[in-house]
């Protein structure tokens, strides 16, 4: 498929038409729409997307660095310490790169989802969303319920054999999800029923 004007607006085709990116919304969609180990995940799609964005970026301004990779794990990465990140940002400022801009062309994972459903009409016919999220939730509480029951019998086991001073008792199992970002812990529960946290659509 490929891009029309009568569309509604898109950031993401309207940085590959900026940055002349023929043919990339094509490798989006058919990346999204690939069958096993061949399919990309919009999160993954979205790093791949500002990788290539960040390598178009670093070439126009002739910037000695194009270890595009490398360069956006070190400016976006989740593990990078400030310090790497102040050095890389400088470093890319010195080749004539402005990093400012370049932060805010970065596309988030539902940026690349609206481009490819309501921009390019694109359809993943295999698990969907709620299909995974259901799926893993009900792994989630086999696990839990495992752990439960393997906790239980332990104790009893250790009780019993005169190792453990204990009468009778519960196992009370709780995890508890805390969101980094604005510091509200969440149930497994409450963070399946809201597919995340509300921080990150405010």
């Amino acid at each position: 498929m490929t891009d029309t004007t009568d569309r509604p607006s898109s950031k993401v085709a309207r940085l590959i038409d900026e940055h002349n990116l023929d043919g990339f919304g094509d490798e989006l969609e058919a990346r999204w729409t690939a069958e096993g180990d061949d399919r990309m995940s919009l999160r993954d799609l979205a790093d791949h997307f500002n990788k290539r964005l960040l390598e178009r970026t670093l070439r126009d301004a002739e910037a000695d660095a194009f270890d595009a990779d490398g360069i956006y794990d070190r400016l976006a990465g989740e593990e990078v310490s400030s310090g790497v990140r102040t050095e890389t940002r400088t470093r890319l400022e010195r080749d004539g790169v402005d990093v400012d801009r370049l932060d805010r062309q970065f596309v988030t994972y539902q940026a690349i989802r609206s481009y490819l459903q309501e921009y390019r009409d694109a359809e993943y016919e295999g698990q969907s969303d709620r299909e995974k999220i259901e799926k893993d939730r009900r792994s989630i509480r086999r696990l839990m319920a495992r752990t439960e029951s393997v906790t239980q019998e332990r104790i009893e086991n250790l009780r019993d054999s005169g190792r453990f001073d204990l009468d009778q008792f519960e196992v009370f199992l709780d995890a508890q999800i805390l969101c980094e970002n604005c510091g509200t812990q969440h149930t497994v529960a409450e963070l399946f029923e809201q597919q995340g946290c509300e921080c990150q659509r405010e």
